[in-house]
């Protein structure tokens, strides 16, 4: 646990730096500065204690500081850090893409490649269904959030704050309705919707492929 008397700045001094140093457009939610974590809870710079609920926008599903996950990563800084596989590959991407494989639904032969982020996995996920089809149409739903690359964002269904002032966007991105009880829209009403746009702009001729975000709006905000 942390002591409060080791804060050596305050939140607020963290924030006048952050405003001289970094650029509005990495936004932050929270106006506190983290400076221990465990498990679910963190504390900030001035020693005050916080449950965490977001869990670094999901991705932390051990907790802070789970010890399988240090160890791991202390005894990997022994051998190398980074080599680029693309460069020189090395056993535990395989071992990695071998587990995922093997988790993954389905019967059939399986592949896994490994990128950075969420925005990087989709836009390869498109170039191969592009590369593989001769086509170049895309069929995303509106409230869909896909990431904050340009053409992330093209596919991206929310206009503020991510869209707005940044266009124009790739072509080729058609839109669908996806069903929301909240908003009325039915099972019915989406595939009614789908089929109407396979009617007039997406082509089926013209389509490489369809994305769904099944928790849809960054992580269920829809």
């Amino acid at each position: 646990m942390l002591d409060a008397n080791m804060a050596l700045e305050t939140n607020a001094q963290f924030i006048a730096r952050r405003e001289l140093a970094v650029p509005r457009g990495v936004a932050s939610a929270a106006p506190i500065y983290a400076k221990y974590a465990e498990n679910a809870e963190l504390w900030d710079v001035e020693g005050n204690r916080y449950i965490d609920f977001v869990g670094g926008i999901g991705v932390l599903n051990t907790g802070h500081r789970h010890p399988k996950v240090i160890a791991a990563a202390k005894a990997q800084e022994d051998h190398y850090t980074h080599t680029s596989f693309q460069v020189v590959p090395y056993g535990p991407y395989i071992e990695l893409a071998e587990k995922l494989n093997s988790l993954a639904p389905g019967d059939m032969p399986k592949k896994t490649l490994l990128v950075t982020t969420g925005a990087e996995a989709v836009e390869n996920a498109v170039k191969i269904a592009r590369a593989a089809t001769g086509r170049p149409g895309v069929i995303a739903f509106t409230g869909g959030y896909h990431g904050r690359t340009l053409l992330t964002l093209g596919m991206t269904g929310k206009i503020s704050p991510y869209k707005k002032d940044v266009g124009p966007f790739p072509s080729d991105i058609f839109r669908a309705p996806f069903p929301s009880p909240r908003d009325g829209i039915t099972v019915e009403d989406a595939i009614t919707g789908l089929e109407n746009l396979f009617l007039t702009d997406a082509q089926p001729e013209r389509v490489a492929a369809i994305i769904i975000e099944p928790v849809l709006g960054e992580g269920g905000y829809t």
